[in-house]
């Protein structure tokens, strides 16, 4: 295990831990029901697994498989295919998964520029796209010949017209700078809080308000490409209710499951590396006494950088609860 500084808050798995988790690890080799699966991880290769999984099981597709560039996984070795090849590739885990999805559900997937171009012709095809979000990661590398790429696309397809979109579960507060007023005073779409002025606004499909984990992160392992908790809390708050059934076939190190564990949803997820699955389920146990989301408070999401006023409003809100437990005391 490399050393770490003592304030590096990244997850990880000692041997011995590996050793005891591992085994809480699903296999499958013959067909299964959702009892079997449901709350649980599989440690095997997704194409292996598909065949034998429930029909018509899933509400919530989340989906961030491979783009298509080589990429070491930690001794599972991903190479950059000819863009037919890739495209080969991604229909057969189309081909594989739309028999598991309910006629309701709704799909997420992730990609880069590149991998987009090559699967929104497909994705066209199998599902109804609804729209593509741009998530700017806020980190990249620079080039001198190139503009400096720092975000990624998420796919939001559905099976049919027929699906869950929840916006007042994803409305972002946001500090208003220029707090307009009515004739007669009030605030114009705001409210005046102890903690500052804020209104309550509609997601767009661009989002600016969400870093990649990083290293004084509790959410962060040392995956290379792992997910923001807040940014999959956004699609399982949208396009789920509590109770029904998110699926990642692609799991890493486990964000989604560890999300909808946290936002009371049931789950499902596939990895082949063991190692990324004992973090997962680390998570996974870490979450039964710790539901908090970085970013994600009190029901609605923060913009970047207001933990301040995060904290201002917790106190407020625990003073007035104080106060209200006061004067009953006093009238009793």
């Amino acid at each position: 295990m490399k050393k770490r500084a003592p304030r590096n808050r990244t997850l990880t798995c000692s041997e011995q831990e590996q050793a005891r988790l591992s085994p809480c690890l699903l296999s499958v080799d013959s067909p299964v029901s959702v009892h079997d699966i449901a709350g649980k991880i599989i440690n095997q290769d997704f194409f292996k697994t598909a065949p034998y999984l429930p029909q018509s099981f899933i509400d919530l597709l989340i989906m961030d498989p491979p783009y298509n560039l080589s990429k070491n996984y930690h001794g599972h070795l991903f190479k950059e295919k000819e863009k037919g090849d890739y495209q080969n590739w991604f229909s057969l885990i189309l081909n594989l998964i739309k028999p598991l999805l309910k006629p309701t559900a709704t799909i997420y997937i992730c990609s880069d520029w590149k991998t987009s171009i090559l699967i929104a012709p497909i994705l066209e095809k199998e599902f109804y796209i609804r729209n593509r979000i741009t998530w700017e990661r806020d980190k990249g590398r620079g080039a001198k010949t190139n503009w400096k790429n720092n975000t990624e696309d998420i796919w939001f397809c559905t099976v049919t017209d027929e699906y869950t979109f929840n916006v007042d579960a994803v409305k972002q507060k946001r500090k208003v700078i220029a707090p307009y007023r009515d004739q007669k005073g009030q605030p114009k779409d705001w409210s005046e809080e102890d903690s500052g002025n804020f209104r309550l606004t509609h997601p767009s499909n661009i989002w600016t308000d969400i870093s990649i984990p990083f290293w004084s992160m509790p959410e962060n392992t040392d995956h290379p490409t792992q997910k923001p908790e807040k940014l999959i809390a956004k699609l399982i708050l949208a396009s789920s209710n509590q109770g029904e059934m998110v699926f990642d076939p692609f799991l890493g190190s486990g964000t989604s499951a560890v999300v909808a564990k946290k936002l009371q949803r049931n789950f499902n997820g596939i990895e082949i590396n063991q190692e990324y699955c004992c973090w997962a389920l680390k998570r996974l146990q870490l979450a039964e006494t710790d539901s908090s989301i970085q970013g994600y408070a009190d029901g609605v999401f923060w913009e970047r950088n207001s933990l301040a006023e995060q904290t201002k409003e917790k106190k407020s809100s625990s003073d007035k609860a104080l106060e209200q437990v006061e004067q009953k005391e006093l009238f009793k």
